[in-house]
């Protein structure tokens, strides 16, 4: 089973989108691992689907907000346009708690 838990902050607003027979939601999310300078930022891509994504949470998941994610991680690899190997790590959503706000 392929469970990843992760927090940090949201870079933009979560964005809605139609994608076949059902809606996704996307979002990246910060996250800081390490300390001092050892601290290093990554960069999570984010996808809620279906109801979830057509619900009012999309509508919470704004720049800045933290949240705490839980979902199946994925690795995705390509080639950019200028040749150089890309690649992000990916997090189909199963759980978003927003944390710190009332």
């Amino acid at each position: 089973m392929n469970v990843f838990t992760f927090s940090g902050n949201l870079g933009k607003d979560a964005e809605r989108r139609p994608a076949g027979n059902s809606t996704v939601a996307d979002f990246s999310v910060s996250v800081k691992s390490g300390f001092g300078n050892n601290e290093k930022l990554m960069w999570i891509k984010c996808a809620v689907w279906g109801k979830r994504a057509e619900g009012g949470l999309v509508d919470l998941l704004t720049k800045g907000t933290p949240v705490c994610v839980s979902g199946e991680l994925s690795l995705n690899k390509w080639t950019g346009q200028s040749g150089e190997d890309k690649t992000s790590l990916e997090c189909k959503v199963n759980e978003v708690t927003l944390m710190g706000k009332g």
